[in-house]
């Protein structure tokens, strides 16, 4: 299955950030891809969203996710994106979208790790995850999903892995920064060689935001991938094959002597 990755800087309007989405789907689906994640803060980013934040994101979260599914369904593209989603509280979940290629909803993630680091307080204005980790099937894969800041913390990644995880989908706004790149570049080939599993990870361009969007495979080795480009796209066949190929040499997952006890939220 060819899986693709789509960097874009998303804008303060849900509409305008589609309109980019389905371009970028498009071109993705034209170079055979099968799959396309996007980055989070898909449907707006906090910084540019017009009037008060959660009210923004109650207003809108049902048009972002209606507007995935249409995508999906008049491209033919499997779909995962990042978003707000009312909590019912003053703060809201930062989710992640998994759609299939006909529109239908797979299942959703809250983001567990929020980014309390390096100066920043996402925990100021967004309510943690509480659901657990999310595998869903998507052309015959078993695929997790994750945001940004849950990187760094390897536990997540080894959990979904465990549970079955043939390709893990990052959704990224990863801060630029002294190190920045090394940090994001690092931990995406550490995630895929620790769990041997292929990485899909988008994410955000833009003055605050690294890009760097990239397809890895079960050894760490990029397969294709982007730099700071404002928007792009980048492919690669993701294979069953080459997971057994890798598994066969680096049986880490034989070889563990730790359990995780990570909750797995089954597909809804």
């Amino acid at each position: 299955m060819k899986v693709s990755v789509g960097q874009f800087n998303p804008g303060g309007e849900v509409a305008g950030n589609l309109a980019v989405m389905r371009r970028l789907a498009a071109e993705a689906r034209a170079d055979g891809g099968r799959l396309i994640v996007f980055p989070e803060e898909s449907m707006f980013s906090v910084g540019r969203v017009a009037g008060e934040f959660a009210a923004a994101v109650d207003a809108e979260w049902t048009t972002f996710v209606q507007g995935i599914s249409r995508i999906a369904a008049d491209v033919g593209i499997a779909v995962v994106a990042g978003g707000y989603e009312s909590s019912g509280e003053a703060r809201p979940y930062n989710t992640l979208v998994a759609v299939d290629e006909d529109g239908a909803i797979l299942g959703t993630y809250r983001k567990l790790h929020l980014y309390d680091a390096f100066s920043y307080q996402e925990s100021r204005k967004i309510k943690p995850g509480d659901n657990g980790v999310t595998l869903v099937d998507i052309g015959g894969f078993r695929v997790g999903i994750m945001t940004c800041y849950d990187i760094r913390f390897p536990e997540e990644a080894r959990a979904l892995a465990l549970a079955g995880a043939d390709l893990i989908c990052v959704a990224a706004a990863w801060f630029k920064g002294d190190h920045k790149v090394e940090h994001w570049e690092t931990l995406l080939k550490a995630r895929a060689i620790e769990n041997t599993v292929w990485i899909a990870a988008a994410g955000t361009s833009s003055d605050h935001c690294i890009g760097h969007s990239a397809v890895l495979d079960p050894m760490g080795i990029p397969q294709d991938f982007l730099e700071e480009e404002a928007e792009g796209v980048a492919t690669a066949d993701v294979t069953h094959k080459r997971i057994e190929e890798v598994r066969e040499f680096l049986p880490v997952l034989r070889n563990r002597r730790f359990e995780s006890n990570a909750a797995v939220v089954p597909a809804r």
